[in-house]
């Protein structure tokens, strides 16, 4: 994928997947604005990635950082093009011990750091009428619930919510909008004993994750995660939006939205006795599945 020419954000892009994404951008022939709250870890990743790299020190959540994003981006490089929305921190508890901080710390830099670059984002995409390309940075967790996650859980559902109406909203400007459901060896999924072990024999080896865990799982490097990203910047993506799409290891999926998956009717409505009688439907699944090894 050529994307030369092409003006990319990448929030929280200092570290782990996000910095591999940026690379990827680069590698593909974009200008980057590399984002994290600490001004060494971006001047460490710009100088790491090189070419029209550029890096902004800014907490996302708040309109300012979000506008200050998009302002470096054009007076470095005169447009926008490609926004990819991976801040984010975890605060993970169990729901009778998660405190208003827990939940508001999470919210505010996933769900609310998303919409206000976004929307700073769209604004400058809509004024050029070029296009654009918006990716939000969803996860499994949001997709099906994951314990001790409340906060991560609620905003990354949120983000997959958003993207869908935002695909709605900036069609007519030939923005798409799509969430990408990531799944690779981060800080995080170190922590999760099934993986913990062969991830830190592969690191320590240098030898390949095994099938199991690349094909069953789905889980891989956070490199094997950027094809997609590059992917849904080109414009071999134009015709994709409104759409979560997960990606790691060997595995790319297309995640269904959420639809009535039984219907049942009764003339004149329900009652309370009417449903406990007539409920047969199958309930569905829920939380992350463990892993099969």
């Amino acid at each position: 994928m050529d994307l030369s020419g092409r003006v990319a954000i990448v929030t929280g892009s200092g570290r782990g997947l996000g910095l591999a994404y940026a690379r990827a951008l680069a590698a593909a022939g974009a200008s980057v604005v590399v984002n994290d709250v600490d001004q060494a870890v971006v001047d460490a990743a710009v100088a790491g990635i090189g070419g029209d790299t550029i890096g902004v020190a800014a907490a996302v959540g708040d309109t300012e950082s979000a506008e200050k994003l998009v302002n470096a981006a054009v007076q470095a490089f005169g447009r926008l093009d490609v926004l990819i929305t991976n801040a984010g921190i975890l605060r993970d508890r169990v729901l009778w011990k998660m405190t208003d901080d827990d939940f508001d710390a999470v919210v505010r830099v996933h769900l609310r750091g998303t919409f206000t670059c976004a929307r700073a984002a769209a604004i400058r995409m809509r004024e050029q009428g070029t296009g654009g390309r918006i990716i939000l940075i969803g996860s499994p967790a949001g997709q099906r619930g994951n314990f001790g996650q409340t906060n991560y859980a609620a905003a990354k559902a949120g983000i997959a919510a958003m993207a869908r109406t935002w695909a709605l909203e900036l069609a007519r400007n030939e923005i798409t909008v799509n969430a990408v459901i990531p799944i690779a060896a981060t800080e995080m999924t170190r922590t999760i004993p099934a993986f913990a072990p062969v991830i830190e024999e592969a690191e320590r080896t240098g030898t390949p994750y095994p099938a199991w865990l690349r094909h069953d799982e789905g889980l891989g490097t956070v490199e094997d995660v950027t094809g997609l990203i590059t992917f849904l910047a080109s414009d071999a993506a134009k015709g994709i939006t409104g759409q979560a799409i997960g990606v790691g290891g060997d595995r790319l999926s297309l995640w269904s939205h959420p639809a009535e998956k039984a219907v049942r009717f009764q003339e004149g409505g329900w009652s309370a006795e009417q449903i406990a009688n007539g409920w047969d439907f199958e309930p569905e699944t829920y939380g992350i599945p463990a892993p099969k090894k």
